[in-house]
């Protein structure tokens, strides 16, 4: 139950963190593009990265799994679940497993697009 409980405080962390992210592109660079939930995919991704390769290498409180959950699920699965993706990729990658990396990245961009179309066009057929 304790896990849950750092995965829960870290998500409401990461997704104040992307609001507030989100509001400021906004203010700063306007609606015209999604700046803001690139960038958030950006640095959500440069982080994991971090994180990952210092739990690896047991650097100071990243190698304690509490931490790693509350950082990586909780406040970045909270402030974009891209680096997570990522670091999917990364890693079949890293295993020299460049077919499934593709097929994972084309796979879930596609099928992603795919189903929030089928959401979209669901939701807006409906009478009324």
């Amino acid at each position: 139950m304790f896990f849950a409980f750092i995965v829960f405080v870290g998500a409401g962390l990461g997704g104040v963190l992307r609001y507030a992210t989100n509001l400021a592109a906004i203010r700063l660079l306007g609606e015209a593009f999604p700046f803001g939930t690139f960038l958030i995919n950006v640095a959500g991704s440069f982080v994991m990265g971090l994180i990952a390769a210092a739990a690896v290498a047991r650097i100071g409180f990243f190698g304690q799994p509490e931490w790693r959950l509350f950082l990586t699920t909780g406040v970045l699965g909270g402030f974009t679940t891209f680096s997570a993706f990522s670091l999917d990729a990364a890693y079949l990658w890293d295993r020299d497993e460049f077919g499934l990396a593709i097929l994972y990245v084309g796979g879930s961009v596609a099928v992603s697009l795919a189903a929030v179309s089928a959401g979209l066009w669901l939701v807006r057929s409906l009478p009324g």
